[in-house]
């Protein structure tokens, strides 16, 4: 990858990493082609001099369209950034399928099909760098974040594959790993989780309001004060988008680096509890 052409496609640029990164990619020199479901919210990415299309990852003919016009404009992609994602919250038992559905169609159908679009390009030019936008919650679970945390699983685990297939033609693949991050996820995350009921009707609404009250309290307090920024984020990303031999996991803050650890070192009753006494409120 020459300095003259460096590509980087990244998603979900609408707002907070994604954004983040497409401005810190362009001040590095890159190409920057900066996504998100409606394009204008990328208005100021465009003014800034990125490229933006408007892609949802849920939508095969729109995955198809964007890659179509890149390669007409840019002739290959160097890099690809998968970061669209969301969570929804809830407790297993209530978990409506059409909602674990929705939730593995953006976090993981969506990222492994435009990865399948992308490697022929990067096949051809014997070159490529795909980087994952994964979580601490693909390497451990936590009380109502199931769905999410599959869909975590689920990245690492095609990530893990898919790095192995493709090293041999000079394509490498990291997962980037953050635990809390200073942006709008964690409310947005929060409103998924209902509270209303009474403890007489929700036998999960004492767990759902301790929930609700750490992720939105991710941006500030005891866990805001250990909050990885966006911009830190970013410039992990640039450093795995550059390097010769990028490594396949990076973990980000200091949160995401004590919980991997105890998780790893604690016998899982005692991590339990301490997941309990933390989040659970008991």
């Amino acid at each position: 990858m020459s300095e003259s052409h460096r590509v980087v496609l990244i998603t979900g640029c609408s707002t907070g990493i994604g954004h983040v990164a497409a401005l810190t990619f362009l001040k590095d020199g890159w190409t920057v082609i900066a996504t998100a479901r409606r394009i204008e919210t990328l208005d100021d990415l465009a003014t800034a001099g990125c490229h933006v299309f408007a892609l949802d990852v849920t939508e095969e003919h729109s995955m198809i369209e964007t890659l179509d016009e890149v390669r007409v404009q840019f002739g290959s992609v160097d890099v690809l950034i998968n970061n669209a994602g969301f969570a929804t919250y809830g407790p297993v038992e209530q978990l409506e399928s059409a909602i674990i559905m929705r939730q593995f169609e953006t976090n993981v159908f969506g990222l492994l099909r435009l990865c399948q679009l992308v490697l022929p390009m990067m096949r051809q030019e014997q070159f490529g760098r795909i980087i994952n936008v994964s979580s601490i919650a693909g390497r451990l679970s936590l009380p109502l974040g199931g769905a999410y945390h599959a869909s975590k699983h689920a990245v690492e685990a095609f990530s893990e594959a898919l790095r192995y297939e493709v090293g041999p033609f000079g394509i490498g693949v990291s997962l980037v790993e953050p635990g809390p991050v200073k942006t709008p996820w964690g409310v947005t995350a929060a409103s998924s989780i209902v509270t209303e009921l009474s403890p007489a009707d929700d036998p999960y609404h004492e767990m759902k309001f301790q929930m609700l009250s750490y992720l939105m309290n991710m941006t500030k307090g005891s866990v805001g004060r250990f909050s990885s920024s966006p911009q830190s984020i970013a410039r992990v990303l640039l450093r795995a988008a550059s390097a010769r031999h990028p490594r396949s996991r990076y973990r980000v803050g200091l949160i995401a680096k004590v919980l991997l650890s105890l998780r790893w070192i604690l016998p899982d009753r005692l991590f339990d509890l301490v997941v309990a006494r933390s989040l659970v409120g008991r």
